[in-house]
């Protein structure tokens, strides 16, 4: 299909304002891996040709935030969970799938409305205490991440009998390479070839025979693990959220969305395209707990998981080396990509904060400082993994506790954001995506404390995260009654005050005005309240990591 063909049409006469893109590289063309459509195209998609070829023209920033979440973090704790329990925890995936769309769709919305990165709107709409904390926690969390994804290639090469050092060298090279051509659609080309490479591990699965019934009860019907230690499976549940919802797929899908030049127009094709990467994840996530489940079933290994490498030995042993060989490309097409979108998101945030051009559609000449950023957490990522006597599981760790101290954050200001009126408008979020939200978020906050509590204390009882569990909710539960309470002795008298903007203006052709022209943020009761129960998180969040870098350094 070439892009004159899927092209659509653009009116004559067209009137321009100010836009609020920071680069103005993120105004233009969309220019798909499959398509391009015109910037000012306002012809209606009558046929289904012309809404397939618009959704081709679309199609990526959903897909590929959702697969790279499917890392080399994601193949440890999906493994771990089929083999330590076999398929008794494949309902937490059914249940984290509408946490997954809502999430996604509100920073989609935000992206493509207001034009703006994540971390730039927090630090304009929330200050600069908030705005550095997010960048900063990013940028260490990142960093870390992305040496996770070279720890997984290098089990990957170890396997296939090429060296390390060759390995990851070719590894990053082809990382930077990729991104740092300056046409868009080449690299995102690249990143939706590696997407449909997820799809090796089905054939593992198939080779494997699991008991499909099996699958499909335990997918849908929620059990708990027999005879297993509550405190373990709690921590191995928590880890499966903390993996699947991450905090840097916020900050990548939005800037995503902006430098493809995606506006609220297209947001349905963007939904659907959000739609399928989930189903990717969802399909990879089912494959790996079901075919370790299968595989260590009645054998020695049961209960006594690794890491993934001791994953592709087991399918080496005891089902053939083609098998074992899948695997081993699948970890390696999972961690390429995940470095390149993660490193991604920080080289975006950064670019945002301050002011520099970032954009793939630019070249390295064109945006020094962008692909600097990128470039450099490459190189450094693959340097600490191939650094003899760098403390991997250190780091492995670290990664672990600061995704339990950013993703409940970063879901704060997310909700927040989408109920901020200056910045969305007439998309703004409903009250029932607010309550679903709400309790999601809560429920990030308490689990993500008790991740970051085991963290600090690994004999954390059962007994105690059931009471912690029990003393989120209720405070959970008291907080929402205050903040409904005082949000309608504000509103009372209002109802009147509507954006009669709204009215005016259709509303897939509403953006966000320049930020320097937005009116200053109003706190209302219950923003306070999130920022203030976000402060205590925090505190206690960084307290608990502080204890434990003191120990680790005494031990």
């Amino acid at each position: 299909m070439t892009a004159e063909k899927t092209i659509m049409s653009t009116p004559a006469q067209v009137t321009t304002t100010r836009s609020a893109a920071l680069d103005d590289a993120h105004v233009g063309d969309i220019r798909g891996a499959f398509g391009t459509i015109a910037h000012h195209d306002t012809a209606p998609r009558r046929n289904w040709a012309a809404r397939i070829r618009t959704l081709l023209a679309i199609l990526g920033p959903g897909l590929i935030v959702m697969v790279g979440d499917n890392d080399a973090g994601a193949f440890g704790i999906y493994t771990q969970a089929g083999q330590n329990y076999g398929t008794a925890l494949l309902w937490t995936l059914a249940l984290l799938v509408p946490v997954l769309y809502v999430n996604q769709e509100m920073v989609l919305r935000l992206g493509a409305v207001t034009g703006v990165g994540h971390a730039r709107l927090i630090f304009e709409r929330f200050g600069k205490f908030w705005g550095a904390f997010s960048v900063i926690d990013l940028f260490l969390l990142n960093a870390l991440t992305i040496v996770t994804e070279f720890i997984g290639i290098t089990f990957a090469l170890d396997f296939l009998g090429i060296s390390k050092f060759v390995g990851v060298g070719i590894a990053a090279l082809l990382t930077m390479v990729a991104v740092g051509t300056g046409d868009f659609r080449r690299f995102e080309r690249f990143a939706i070839v590696l997407c449909v490479g997820s799809l090796l591990l089905v054939p593992v699965l198939v080779s494997i025979h699991p008991p499909i019934h099996v699958i499909a009860r335990d997918f849908a019907v929620p059990r708990w693990p027999a005879h297993a230690r509550l405190a373990d499976v709690m921590l191995l549940v928590i880890g499966i959220v903390g993996t699947t919802v991450a905090p840097w797929q916020l900050f990548f899908q939005q800037s995503y969305v902006i430098d493809k030049r995606i506006t609220p127009r297209f947001m349905k094709y963007e939904k659907i395209d959000l739609w399928i990467g989930i189903a990717l994840v969802v399909i990879g996530a089912v494959a790996m707990m079901a075919f370790t489940a299968a595989l260590f079933s009645g054998r020695p290994e049961a209960g006594q998981f690794t890491d993934a490498r001791g994953v592709i030995d087991g399918l080496h042993q005891y089902v053939g080396r083609m098998p074992a060989t899948i695997f081993a490309v699948a970890l390696l097409d999972a961690s390429i990509i995940g470095a390149a979108a993660v490193s991604l998101s920080t080289a975006y945030a950064i670019g945002d904060v301050f002011g520099i051009r970032h954009s793939l559609h630019r070249s390295v000449a064109d945006a020094k400082g962008f692909y600097l950023v990128y470039f450099g957490i490459v190189v450094l990522a693959a340097a600490l993994v191939l650094m003899p006597g760098s403390p991997l599981g250190l780091l492995t760790e670290a990664v672990q506790t600061l995704a339990g101290v950013l993703l409940p954050s970063a879901t704060v200001f997310l909700l927040l954001l989408c109920n901020d009126r200056a910045v969305l408008g007439p998309w703004v979020n409903s009250g029932r995506l607010n309550f679903f939200t709400g309790t999601v978020v809560a429920a990030l906050v308490v689990l993500s404390i008790i991740l970051t509590a085991a963290t600090v204390y690994p004999d954390l009882s059962g007994e105690t995260i059931v009471a912690m569990l029990i003393a989120g909710a209720s405070a959970s539960a008291l907080g929402y009654a205050v903040i409904r309470f005082m949000q309608r002795r504000e509103n009372m008298g209002q109802q009147h005050a509507k954006d009669d903007g709204d009215a005016v203006v259709a509303r897939e052709q509403w953006r966000m005005p320049p930020l320097d022209t937005l009116p200053a943020p109003r706190l209302s009761f219950s923003t306070r309240v999130w920022m203030g129960a976000l402060r205590g998180y925090l505190a206690i969040a960084v307290g608990l990591v502080i204890v434990k870098v003191v120990q680790m350094a005494l031990h």
